[in-house]
């Protein structure tokens, strides 16, 4: 504004200038002065396009046979899976506007942009769909008639390595001479993983492996202190569909299955992680038949000071990330693609570990994408594994989207040793069984302090175990029967809840106790309910103090 009122000040005393033929020319040039003035101010509505980094894709990864899309202008690729297509970019700070298109080219008649609570709108021509986003997210768009699109937008990388100088060991160089493509490269990546390590502890840092673009088929890999493992956009880590290239781990007893560890740390080692925007793809289908070989894709056991960001991870045929019996760990900006024809594909479950963050990720699966649990000795998972089962504590999910069969996130099934302090906030439930849940099936510990805060149900379209609700707390009498105790939701918006009541079913030794309902607000109402009524809380059996307030 001040710019627009010098101009117009200035236009006065040209008015009464010294001759007509003067006074035109100077009031020509300065009326030009303030267009352009108008024209060049930006408002404040508008905000600078964001830088766009599009990953290159793997040709293993077969193209949409439905969607294309671009980001600022840019051609981002789209790639099939079962179940949903997935996109996946980075974006700077600003916005990016977003063209979705129906590659055969049928109007759009009807569309939907999840996370809800975005309040994402966008405005369709024919065939695309356009829409501007601003800040990285993780979404799930639906076009008519077409299956959902999953776009993985992350934020751009700050701490990429050289890929080559000192304390760097690029698996590409000599003497490791890696090469992406059928060949088995594990021996040569196993070998600059151990490099790295022992630089890293020698100079008192990480030694740091770089991994070019480019598919890897490999065996298992082990992760030692002091090392730094960098995925470069389009690297992928893949299991290599021979069962003979790996070791045994466990014995899953439900699925009578054999599960190998793909990357796992040594025992009592710390000073680890693994970044990027790389991929570590299990290859669930080819693992499964005709070897029956489940996979965990990253096992972080006995570890501290363990880090992974931005990293995808594909197709586990079992839990996908499991840390256990660990502490000081941070998992971010991480995205769990699993698919809905294999069975108990987990996203996360931190077993019996403290200090962990998972924070902004998405999981999606058949089972339980965000969890956390604790066993025995001799339960299945830990029959090989030395040492003593701990409890579990301080562990936080912090912006998560979830899309699965089972519970959008969950305490539980084992709670064998006691659980204290788990809090899962900020949470997205696109598709569930149960929105929100603690099933304490397995054993006589206590479930205790866990908070469920800003979570948002938008849809719950399966059944587990006889549940489709948005909440299920209850207690089973599998190795004995424990507690569940003060657990707190705050600020819910259910957007659907389910077909069966919200239950709370503690046992007669093991009751369920303080329980607090907060801002809890149901379809159809602007409003927090008042009473359990109103939230469809009636399925209720052996527990103590439940409250619900506005």
């Amino acid at each position: 504004m001040l710019k627009r009122f010098e101009a117009t000040r200035r236009i006065r005393p040209l008015l009464r200038g010294p001759g007509p033929r003067q006074r035109v020319l100077l009031l020509v040039t300065t009326l030009l002065m303030v267009l352009t003035s108008f024209v060049a101010l930006p408002t404040t509505a508008q905000a600078a396009p964001a830088e766009v980094q599009v990953y290159p894709v793997a040709s293993i990864y077969q193209a949409s046979a439905d969607y294309t899309l671009t980001a600022g202008g840019v051609g981002v690729p789209v790639t099939r899976y079962p179940g949903y297509d997935i996109a996946q970019f980075a974006m700077g700070s600003g916005q990016t506007d977003l063209a979705l298109t129906k590659i055969n080219n049928t109007s759009i008649g009807s569309y939907s942009i999840s996370p809800v609570k975005l309040g994402l709108t966008g405005t369709v021509s024919g065939s695309t769909l356009r829409f501007t986003v601003q800040k990285d997210a993780y979404l799930v768009v639906k076009l008519d008639g077409r299956p959902k699109l999953v776009i993985a937008i992350d934020p751009v990388e700050t701490d990429r390595p050289a890929s080559s100088g000192n304390g760097v060991f690029n698996v590409r160089s000599a003497p490791y001479d890696a090469q992406p493509g059928s060949g088995y490269a594990t021996t040569a990546f196993q070998t600059a993983l151990n490099d790295a390590a022992a630089w890293g502890s020698a100079h008192g840092t990480q030694g740091i492996v770089y991994v070019p673009a480019g598919v890897y088929t490999l065996g298992n890999l082990y992760l030692r202190s002091d090392l730094s493992l960098y995925l470069e956009p389009g690297a992928v880590l893949r299991y290599t569909g021979e069962r003979e290239h790996y070791d045994v781990h466990w014995h899953k007893d439900s699925q009578q299955r054999d599960i190998t560890w793909f990357l796992s740390t040594r025992y009592s080692s710390k000073n680890i992680s693994i970044h990027g925007r790389g991929i570590i793809d299990g290859n669930g289908q080819a693992s499964l038949a005709p070897d029956n070989l489940g996979v965990n894709l990253l096992t972080p056991i006995y570890t501290s000071n363990f880090r992974v960001d931005g990293i995808t991870f594909r197709e586990s045929s079992s839990w996908a990330i499991m840390p256990t019996r660990s502490t000081d760990m941070r998992f971010t900006n991480i995205k769990m693609f699993n698919r809905f024809d294999m069975g108990e594909n987990d996203g996360i479950d931190v077993m019996e570990s403290s200090n962990v963050r998972v924070t902004h990720a998405i999981g999606i699966g058949l089972d339980d994408p965000f969890s956390t649990k604790t066993w025995n000795s001799d339960v299945d998972l830990f029959r090989g594994v030395p040492g003593t089962p701990r409890p579990l504590s301080d562990v936080v999910f912090d912006d998560l989207v979830s899309w699965t069969y089972c519970y959008g996130v969950k305490v539980g099934q084992g709670v064998i040793q006691g659980q204290d302090g788990v809090v899962f906030r900020n949470v997205v439930v696109h598709d569930a069984a149960v929105g929100i849940g603690i099933h304490h099936k397995y054993g006589s510990a206590t479930a205790s302090n866990v908070q469920f805060e800003n979570i948002d149900v938008e849809s719950l379209s399966y059944s587990n175990d006889s549940n489709r609700t948005w909440l299920a707390l209850w207690t089973g009498n599998t190795l004995g029967a424990g507690p569940i105790r003060d657990v707190t939701l705050s600020n819910i918006r259910i957007r659907d809840a389910g077909t069966t009541p919200a239950r709370v079913n503690g046992q007669p030794s093991a009751p369920i106790s303080n329980v607090a309902l907060r801002n809890v607000v149901m379809p159809g109402s602007t409003a927090p309910a008042t009473t359990l009524a109103q939230v469809n809380l009636t399925n209720l059996s052996d527990y103590d103090t439940l409250t619900i307030q506005p």
